[in-house]
């Protein structure tokens, strides 16, 4: 079956925004949050191949160097899907994008 490389964006602006909350409103957010997220894994286990994690700060490693660099990755995972558009859906109501300042899940297959 192919797979597909799932990757959790987000605002660098809407984690701010979370980040100022009080302490309190971000745990609330967090129980309720990563509760979700673990059914939703639970209900979509079969289809994952690679559970991937939240990522932290980017390091860019160019012919010119190594730098610090920004982009609107905050995590990934793999699943498996007949079409692209079957393993998008899956991410529809992903508390990544219900519950948390998510922005988006970026769906892309893998070609070797």
């Amino acid at each position: 079956m192919p797979r597909f490389l799932a990757v959790y964006t987000m605002k660098p602006e809407d984690l701010a925004s979370f980040r100022n909350m009080p302490k309190a409103e971000q745990d609330a957010v967090d129980a309720v949050g990563v509760a979700q997220w673990k059914a939703w894994e639970e209900r979509n286990a079969a289809l994952i191949v690679d559970r991937g994690g939240m990522v932290g700060k980017t390091t860019r490693v160019t012919k010119d160097g190594v730098a610090a660099a920004r982009n609107p990755f905050c995590g990934y995972l793999v699943v498996e899907a007949e079409t692209a558009e079957a393993a998008a859906q899956l991410f529809r109501d992903h508390p990544h994008l219900t519950v948390f300042p998510g922005d988006g899940v970026d769906i892309m297959p893998f070609v070797t």
